[in-house]
């Protein structure tokens, strides 16, 4: 699932006029740069979430015919759910899936899916939640055996603690995770709420665990700063 509901507002005049997933590097979108690292590693069954000129974003998968495998909207034109009521709602569609891969559309890394399929798999995880050891102003904390912990906020510094724990390790979210459908039965019964709260909630009880991919290459994108130093790197690995 590609969370695109997002309002682009960190991207000022670039999002006025059409939805964050559709800003384009180098002749591609964001949605489209995402959706073919998925094909490239055999995911051929996608959910795309709109909200912000969700019809831009419906008409630009019809135009590119889906870009030649299984893609549902899962439509929020009418209420913006934000990442945890996103994938509630798209649940009906994912239910009786394998574990089910999250990605925000403004990320892009080089992260190997299989490789934090494999790791998901063998810790019997809940949720897997790729991270790495990089400044940010808020961090989720792990505990030695790399279950979630906590979360803490160093400007504001509000910290929730969810496991007591001797030491705890801060690592910054790459907006890449691998779930179980077992989560379903898990959500809360309102529906606008961010996923990383649902973690934290669940966590004290269950296996939510990092995956560490310090050597990826990561960016977000959801500034235009960001944006520009993203496009500076595809245009030096362009072939």
């Amino acid at each position: 699932m590609i969370f695109a509901a997002g309002l682009g507002s960190r991207l000022k005049h670039i999002t006025e006029h059409k939805p964050k997933a559709l800003v384009s590097i180098n002749d591609k979108t964001l949605l489209q740069l995402n959706i073919e690292k998925l094909i490239e590693f055999g995911i051929k069954d996608i959910i795309v979430n709109v909200h912000h000129f969700s019809e831009q974003v419906k008409s630009f998968l019809q135009e590119n015919n889906n870009f030649n495998v299984n893609i549902t909207v899962s439509d929020e034109t009418g209420l913006l759910l934000d990442t945890g009521g996103g994938l509630k709602k798209a649940s009906v569609l994912l239910k009786d899936s394998n574990p089910i891969l999250l990605q925000n559309v403004d990320i892009f890394s080089d992260i190997d899916y299989s490789k934090m399929l494999n790791y998901h798999i063998k810790h019997n995880s809940l949720a897997t939640l790729a991270v790495q050891n990089r400044d940010s102003s808020r961090y989720l904390l792990f505990n030695n055996e790399n279950k979630l912990s906590g979360w803490q906020n160093v400007k504001t510094k509000e910290k929730i603690i969810t496991r007591d724990s001797d030491k705890l390790h801060q690592y910054s979210f790459s907006g890449i995770h691998i779930i179980s459908p077992k989560i379903f039965d898990m959500l809360p019964n309102y529906d606008v709420f961010s996923i990383v709260k649902l973690y934290l909630d669940i966590s004290k009880d269950n296996n939510i665990i990092s995956y560490l991919h310090n050597k990826d290459v990561w960016f977000d994108v959801g500034t235009v700063e960001r944006l520009n130093k993203f496009e500076k790197y595809m245009n030096s690995i362009k072939k």
